[in-house]
């Protein structure tokens, strides 16, 4: 859908690829070398639908691995996979990735679910044994100080090879679709990592003040994400709103009639109206300035709060930042509220996975239902939406200055998981996650994003274990079942998780 093209693309991680084996093999046993070609081939084609692959071929040789880590130096790869196609010696192996410091994870997958006992040669066996050298490779690998990791299944071939004995088309058993799930993952989750060295993200105006679990330390949070903080005012905003043009609101216009439908009057509360032409236009005319405001500054995500002298200027243009936020959002720069840059960092990650991220925080407990309704004043992230979201006038935003526009909208119905980025006592930041189901069940009409969570607890107990973690009060709400995902994002970029 044309309203949901990013302002800046996600870019592709750059992942090495090698396989190994013996060179000593090769003229011993004709075919193996062809057959380990091919299978690096399969596994280049396949992983290119996640990012950006550099293979180098086989290396089957101490010298040949000195060349590979150079290679993928130069090619200044994210994360490099290993394929165990068959034996060597972990000497082989070992250059490589003292050259090359990226993440690595070896594949140990076979290429059949059970070789043929009767007509197999030693050759073909050559051609199934990749575990063989795993352990060896563990060893050396421990011994050096690598940090590695260990994908084991099937190498999931749609098709048998001629020179094979045995059937190798494995695609559809659960140990080949359960490593490339592995695979996908680890390559998704280097993603994160790269966009994030390259991420500028905007702070614009302060934080809710008396919110200490808000604050953050910008040096600590560019230390251990790479990302770029760029401190702005409400002035950087104002200038760009001197300049919108009447074309460009009427365009605004167009994209928030095409997003959301509008309201009538709540039946219940008399803040929430039917949003007036004027809080439309005004809120368009502030969603413009807001795009350009993110070109300009070449921003990847935004965290914003302003809370001003009452009746200023400001105050009216933060009045009209929802739809505006909303429809970045959209467009793959997520906007947090409140000062919150932990969370806004949280819905980036999601956002560069391709699974939403829209800002949560507790609203209330259905005891009945046994669901947690978690939402918030912001901005929404459509994607996820469950039909089209709802425009409410507000006659004034609850704890803040200001009146204007807000989302009443809630997530689609199925799996859903939430991050929290938290900060320890050490100065560090802490993932906290947690997977479960948003339902259909009944939602306010107060002008809030709000959807109910049943999670795989009681909420209770869930809250017990949640509160224990010391978490920030808002969270980014995602779909899908991502724990594995969002793990193996904190591995990467070596910040503590804690799955409830």
């Amino acid at each position: 859908m044309s309203k949901l093209i990013p302002i800046k693309p996600i870019q592709k991680p750059r992942i090495g690829l090698y396989t190994i084996g013996l060179k000593a093999y090769w003229t011993q046993f004709p075919g193996l070398k062809d057959r380990m070609i091919e299978y690096g081939e399969f596994l280049e084609k396949s992983m290119s639908e996640y990012g950006e692959i550099f293979n180098y071929g086989l290396v089957d040789t101490e010298t040949e691995g000195r060349k590979a880590g150079e290679w993928f130096n130069e090619r200044n790869v994210d994360l490099i996979f290993c394929h165990a196609g068959t034996y060597a010696t972990s000497s082989i192996l070992l250059p490589v990735h003292q050259i090359c410091k990226a993440p690595t994870v070896i594949l140990n997958l076979q290429p059949t679910e059970r070789i043929n006992y009767e007509k197999s040669t030693t050759g073909e066996w050559l051609a199934h044994c990749g575990a063989c050298p795993v352990p060896e490779i563990s060893n050396a690998f421990h011994r050096a100080g690598i940090n590695f990791r260990v994908i084991n299944g099937l190498l999931g071939l749609d098709y048998t090879p001629k020179i094979s004995m045995t059937n190798e088309n494995t695609s559809g058993r659960k140990e080949a679709i359960n490593a490339w799930k592995n695979i996908s993952e680890w390559i998704r989750a280097t993603s994160v990592k790269a966009n994030l060295k390259h991420s500028n993200f905007g702070f614009l105006g302060g934080y809710y003040s008396g919110m200490l679990d808000m604050y953050s330390d910008f040096a600590m949070v560019q230390a251990q994400t790479g990302m770029h903080i760029e401190v702005l005012e409400m002035c950087d905003l104002d200038r760009f709103l001197e300049i919108v043009t009447e074309d460009e609101v009427k365009e605004k216009m167009e994209e928030v009639y095409e997003m959301f439908q509008l309201s009538g009057d709540s039946a219940s509360d008399p803040l929430a109206k039917k949003p007036t032409e004027e809080q439309i236009s005004w809120s368009c005319r502030v969603a413009a300035a807001q795009e350009k405001m993110v070109k300009e500054y070449n921003l990847d995500a935004l965290t914003y709060y302003y809370h001003g002298a009452e009746g200023n200027h400001y105050e009216k243009v933060q009045g009209g930042f929802i739809i505006g936020h909303s429809l970045l959002t959209a467009k793959g720069i997520p906007c947090a509220g409140e000062g919150d840059l932990k969370t806004n960092l949280a819905m980036k990650i999601c956002d560069i996975l391709g699974v939403g991220g829209s800002f949560s925080e507790i609203v209330v407990t259905d005891y009945v239902d046994e669901t947690i309704i978690l939402g918030h004043d912001g901005p929404f992230h459509i994607a996820i939406s469950d039909g089209k979201p709802i425009l409410r006038g507000m006659g004034l935003y609850h704890g803040k200055k200001g009146t204007g526009v807000s989302v009443e909208a809630k997530v689609r119905t199925g799996d859903i998981t939430t991050l929290n980025v938290t900060q320890t006592i050490e100065g560090r930041l802490k993932f906290i996650i947690s997977e479960g189901k948003s339902t259909n069940g009944p939602i306010m009409q107060i002008g809030n994003t709000q959807t109910p969570i049943k999670f795989k607890k009681h909420p209770d107990e869930y809250m017990d274990q949640w509160f224990a973690e010391a978490p920030t009060h808002h969270c980014a709400m995602s779909v899908g079942n991502n724990a594995s995902l969002f793990q193996k994002v904190a591995e990467l970029l070596e910040i503590k998780c804690v799955t409830l």
